[in-house]
This record gives C-alpha cells, structure tokens and sequence, in this order.
C-alpha cells in the first residue's frame, strides 16, 4: 500500500479557503475538507484540534495577510480608519472567512498584530490610560461586527438579492400607516441595508472615533505636580 501524503499546515489551510468559497462556515466540516484533500479526518486532526481551531487559524490568516506591508501613516484616527479599511477590503477578497471572524475571532499573530495597532493608536490619542483597555473592546467589536455584516451580504446570490429587495419593498411601501406611521411617514426615504454599505462603513467608524475624541476632550486636567 502506498505511503500516504503528508499535507502540510499551509496546504490545508488553502484547501479549506477554496472549500468556504464554493459552500459556508455552516456546512464546512472537517470530513469535507478531508474529502477534498483525499484523506481521512484524523490526519488533519494532527495540524488542527477541532474545527473552530481551524476557521479561527484561517481568520488569523487573513489577518496576517492584511497587516503585511501596513506602515502607520497620520493621527490616529487616520491609522484606525485605514486598519478598518484594510481589514475589510482583506475579508472582502474571502467574506465566508470574515464571517468566520466574527464569530470565533483568532488568536494568533494576525490578531496579536491588529490588536497592537489598535492599542498603539489610542495611546498616541492621548486617552488615558486606564479607558484604553475598554475602547480597544469596543472598537474591535465594531470592526468584526461590519466587516462580518457587509462579508454576509457579499454572499447572497443576484436572485436571493433580488426576491429580499421585492419583500423589502413590500414591508415597507405597503406598510399601514395606521399601525407604522413612522414607517408609512419615511418609507420612500428608507434604504435597504445593502445600500451604501462602504460609506455607513466610514461614518460607523467616524462616529466611534469622535466618541474616543471627546471623551479625550472632556477628561477632567490633571492637578500641577507640586515642586
């Protein structure tokens, strides 16, 4: 009997990527992916504990990929924006995966890499120190939150697109203004969450960062150190 192959951590890892671009993080398994590589689950079980451990390396992967060649450049809410853009042009190119980060996150290097540049970039803002911790919190949350939301979306096929934008239209233009007068009121003006997601994206994130500024703003002085 042949010997059989010996997949390497990378390879295994290019093979799952193609598998979440033809299905989903829902229906992905790990006796799929040996399948695909034509071997048995407990081969791939000698790179990679469980399944979570694996979509969690692939996340970190992306990640390590959207942080190599990144050089801090402006304030920093320059250097956010750009993380956050970055980001999410990185899982833009494999959004199954970014929703994968939203979900479990990583804990590698790429995330180890994006959590220094975070933390970096509110010191530089002058926060104290004490409330970076918190803010990093909450802006990594909001970070995986719209990146696996618009990574979501990205998925939907034309005709899955088209039937929600129909019952979309239906819920709300055929809303009774008696029972949703708001609704009724605004219904030509409100958009659907597809629309414009690249600038919401922007202004998300903006209004985040004026938060962080005025909390700087509005931090009580410090007391003179006697001499």
């Amino acid at each position: 009997m042949a010997n059989r192959r010996r997949w390497t951590t990378e390879e295994i890892l290019d093979t799952a990527a193609d598998l979440l671009r033809r299905s989903d993080a829902e229906s992905f398994s790990v006796r799929k992916l040996a399948a695909e590589l034509g071997t048995d689950s407990s081969s791939l079980y000698r790179h990679f504990r469980t399944k979570t451990e694996l979509l969690r390396a692939l996340a970190d992967r992306i990640l390590v990929g959207a942080m190599e060649g990144y050089r801090p450049e402006g304030d920093w809410k320059q250097r956010l924006t750009a993380l956050a853009l970055r980001l999410r042009e990185a899982f833009g190119e494999q959004p199954q995966i970014a929703v994968v980060w939203g979900r479990y996150a990583s804990s590698g290097a790429g995330s180890r890499l994006v959590m220094e540049e975070v933390l970096q970039a509110l010191r530089a803002s002058g926060l104290a120190e004490e409330e970076i911790p918190a803010r990093y919190h909450r802006i990594a949350i909001l970070f995986a939150a719209l990146i696996a939301s618009e990574a979501g979306v990205s998925t939907v096929t034309p005709e899955e697109h088209e039937q929600g934008m129909e019952l979309f239209r239906v819920a709300v233009l055929g809303a009774d203004p008696e029972r949703f007068p708001a609704l009724a009121h605004f219904a030509r003006e409100v958009r659907p969450l597809g629309a414009d997601r690249r600038a919401a994206f922007e202004e998300l994130i903006a209004a985040q960062l004026a938060d962080v500024e005025a909390a700087i703003r509005t931090r009580p002085a410090r007391p003179a150190a006697r001499g």
